[in-house]
């Protein structure tokens, strides 16, 4: 499992080379500052982005198995993951940051569907010290 990247996976660039090329460009990655460290973070509209793989969170869309071996330890450590992510989000609602969960599953399916989602959201975000995200 150390061999498994917590930056930079394939969904995460692909989604953000689909942002890049729909223009949304003001955003910083991964800040240590941010409960959960999210993977995309529009400081100026306080909206962090989650890209979440499905067998390591457990999408609720394509519903991954589970693995044969050593059930009781994934058990574990999927409840963990799931439990994590929600504790993380709740952090962040707390310091008035939105955030939006994109999976895997559906990056793979359609990204650009999702980066014109993102932008309504960031659209309906109102500015926060002036400055504009988009």
């Amino acid at each position: 499992m150390s061999c498994i990247r917590s930056k930079n996976t394939e969904p995460e660039l692909v989604f953000r080379k689909e942002l890049r090329s729909r223009g949304l460009v003001k955003y910083r990655l991964h800040p240590k500052t941010l409960p959960g460290r999210p993977d995309v973070y529009f400081y100026s509209k306080k909206l962090a982005i989650f890209i979440n793989g499905c067998f390591w969170h457990r999408c609720p869309y394509c519903k991954p198995s589970m693995p044969k071996a050593h059930k009781t330890f994934w058990a574990k450590k999927f409840a963990a993951n799931v439990a994590r992510d929600k504790r993380k989000r709740a952090e962040l609602k707390k310091l008035g940051i939105k955030s939006v969960v994109f999976w895997e599953c559906q990056i793979k399916k359609n990204a650009p569907k999702l980066v014109v989602r993102l932008r309504k959201v960031l659209s309906s975000r109102k500015k926060v010290s002036g400055k504009s995200a988009v």
